[in-house]
């Protein structure tokens, strides 16, 4: 235990001596922080909800572990469309600022609260978090935190809990996937929709439909059955090889598309909308987006429902998490997950790695829906130097982008929760 703590406090000063010099280039005062004063912590701070230029990193007080509670030195950390949208406000009851996004990390378990068992100092762990996960600690309830397989990187753990969960419960808890059955899924280069794709191939004769734009077809077509542009009218391509159409759809982006995903299910078909990525338009919020996205959803018809024998559903992983207190039933999806995992069965899709002082121009590959699979914010990193083109200049002041027809050609729509 001894030679644990030394090694631990040697990471800490380490740590503390490599961001040391950081905090004048960002605006705070009284450059590094000193070996001796290590209740500080950088964290990524949303000032106010808007555009990019919101988003800085700034030193924080280091939190402590309360009862029930885990304290985890982070090394990676998910990056989510919901993030875009909690940047914006644009979530219902969205949480005061200044806040610290995030929702999802993987480290080492550095400190036990009163009451935590099954772990110990030095765990590799990956967490759910509500709120505060873009940062160097985090502190999180034990029912919200997993240990990492031993052949799973901090970046890949970073990447699995909210892509595979949320996967695993739409096609297995909400729309009981089984053999012979297809799927329609939306996003297909994203973080969900590969997770989508490696567990329907844990079934026989699944087929997977997928839409994704063009430039991310060959790095993806082995992963579905059927891949198709975004833009094109991807309901004519599948009844054209189903003519019935399919027994599930995985909707992230909302708007038309609702409507659209409905009138391809069959008899007993599932449809689940867990996302609405069609309202992010611009970098800040748009009323216009929303209403448009509002009124180009079709409105739901109980008794056509009933004549046509189709299920419509929803889900949301935070909300069952947070709100709903499933923890519980998470765990337990966690470990048939895990067991995939170890026999490699399905993995983690990681896009790229950015440092904490990136975060910007992460969440704007995101938004131009540049990535195939997870984006992590890797908390050793160091910052790339003199960005060529850097995304987030031209949009500093937060001014609304329109979402030109023709410009978006190469940018994917992606999932709300990815």
């Amino acid at each position: 235990m001894a030679k644990e703590g030394a090694q631990r406090a040697e990471e800490t000063e380490q740590m503390i001596e490599k961001e040391g010099g950081r905090e004048a280039a960002e605006g705070g005062a009284g450059g590094s922080l000193r070996a001796g004063d290590a209740k500080e912590m950088r964290a990524v701070v949303l000032s106010a909800f808007g555009g990019l230029n919101k988003l800085r990193v700034s030193k924080k007080a280091m939190p402590e572990p309360q009862e029930g509670e885990l304290k985890i030195r982070v090394k990676a950390c998910g990056l989510n469309f919901i993030d875009l949208m909690v940047r914006q406000g644009n979530i219902d009851n969205p949480p005061k600022t200044p806040l610290v996004p995030g929702f999802e990390c993987s480290g080492i378990v550095e400190a036990l609260g009163d009451s935590v068992k099954g772990f110990e100092i030095g765990d590799r762990v990956m967490a759910f978090v509500n709120y505060n996960a873009w940062a160097e600690v985090v502190c999180t309830p034990v029912e919200f935190v997993y240990k990492i397989p031993d052949d799973m990187n901090f970046s890949e753990a970073a990447a699995f809990p909210m892509n595979f969960v949320t996967a695993y419960m739409m096609l297995f808890e909400v729309a009981n996937l089984r053999e012979g059955m297809s799927v329609l899924v939306h996003s297909a280069g994203g973080g969900v929709g590969q997770a989508v794709a490696q567990l329907c191939s844990t079934i026989p004769n699944v087929t997977v439909f997928g839409t994704a734009s063009s430039f991310k077809h060959e790095a993806i077509k082995n992963s579905v059955t059927h891949l198709f542009d975004r833009n094109a009218d991807y309901v004519q391509e599948v009844k054209r090889i189903s003519a019935d159409g399919v027994d599930i759809v995985l909707d992230c982006l909302c708007g038309e598309n609702t409507g659209k995903g409905l009138s391809l299910l069959k008899p007993l078909g599932t449809y689940i909308l867990y996302g609405s990525s069609n309202m992010v338009t611009g970098e800040t919020k748009s009323f216009f987006s929303f209403a448009k996205s509002w009124w180009q959803v079709e409105k739901v018809n109980p008794i056509k429902l009933y004549e046509e024998n189709k299920v419509i559903a929803g889900f949301s992983l935070l909300n069952l998490l947070f709100k709903q207190n499933r923890g519980g039933l998470i765990k337990g999806v966690m470990d048939k997950l895990l067991n995939l995992y170890n026999s490699k069965k399905i993995k983690p899709v990681v896009d790229s790695l950015w440092a904490l002082e990136e975060v910007k121009e992460a969440m704007q590959r995101i938004h131009d829906r540049g990535n195939i699979g997870k984006l992590i914010l890797d908390v050793e990193k160091a910052p790339t130097p003199l960005m060529a083109n850097d995304s987030t200049e031209t949009s500093e002041a937060g001014e609304e982008e329109e979402d030109h027809e023709g410009d978006n050609e190469n940018k994917e729509r992606m999932p709300f929760i990815q």
